[in-house]
């Protein structure tokens, strides 16, 4: 019997990349439904239901206090029993932009620290002080762990829009991380070289635009794969002849994995 893969959307006022993230799921093989983290509080077994968790990029209760800090802390202190039943159960999880920001403050990544699942990083204020929204070029690590990087060797193209989405950590950490593969994403220049800003569009620290945990099955993001999940949603797709779209992959291989 051939069963559909399912994966949760969490919603929570402010965030607003939610449909996009269904979309992208949906066109990936996956049966995409969002659910209120409300509804997911009241009844943590729906999490049961689904193979893949998703928190999808918006500012989620306004980035009051920090962002991404309330969503976190309502996660950690309501649903932290029925969410690292689901991680030991094999399953994924993916945050972007906001969600990658909640991921970090819950301690998920880099997740060096499983046990105590104590925040080890931080996604700060950009190096330029202002909200990004530009496209950039992104590098895949080559001995990156991340499910949803695989098979991806060439640099691709995607947008990032955050304020804060500069990655700093100690320095003996990022070291560790990097050589674990647990980095999947750095800013690059159309060239596929390292560069400060704009190529590096908020300043993180050796380029790093997304991490996973030691597994490779949670998995942060500050660029939007979400945006391209079709042709025609590159700047340039008149002229454009990547006819995959690079976002697509991203979900296409997560579902592939589950399957």
């Amino acid at each position: 019997m051939n069963l559909k893969v399912k994966t949760l959307v969490l919603l929570a006022a402010g965030i607003n990349c939610d449909k996009e993230t269904e979309l992208a799921f949906e066109l990936a093989g996956s049966v995409a439904e969002g659910v209120h983290i409300n509804d997911l509080i009241a009844n943590p077994k729906l999490l049961k239901d689904y193979q893949i968790l998703a928190i999808p990029g918006g500012f989620s209760f306004g980035d009051d206090i920090s962002s991404g800090q309330v969503l976190a802390q309502q996660i950690k202190y309501r649903l932290t029993e029925a969410l690292e039943d689901f991680i030991a159960a094999g399953k994924l999880v993916l945050g972007i932009c906001n969600g990658f920001q909640v991921l970090v403050k819950l301690g998920l990544l880099p997740g060096t620290e499983a046990s105590s699942r104590r925040q080890e990083v931080a996604l700060t204020f950009n190096i330029s002080a202002k909200f990004e929204d530009r496209w950039v070029y992104l590098q895949p690590a080559p001995n990156c762990r991340a499910i949803f990087l695989d098979d991806l060797k060439e640099p691709i193209y995607l947008p990032v829009r955050h304020g804060k989405g500069r990655f700093v950590a100690d320095p003996d950490l990022l070291n560790n991380i990097k050589a674990a593969g647990q980095v999947g994403l750095r800013y690059v220049d159309k060239q596929g070289d390292f560069g400060d800003y704009p190529v590096n569009p908020n300043g993180s620290l050796d380029d790093i635009a997304a991490i996973s945990d030691p597994t490779g099955r949670i998995f942060g993001m500050m660029p939007h794969p979400e945006v391209f999940i079709r042709p025609t949603q590159h700047p340039r797709w008149t002229r454009n002849k990547e006819r995959v779209p690079a976002g697509l992959e991203i979900f296409k291989n997560a579902v592939r994995y589950i399957s």
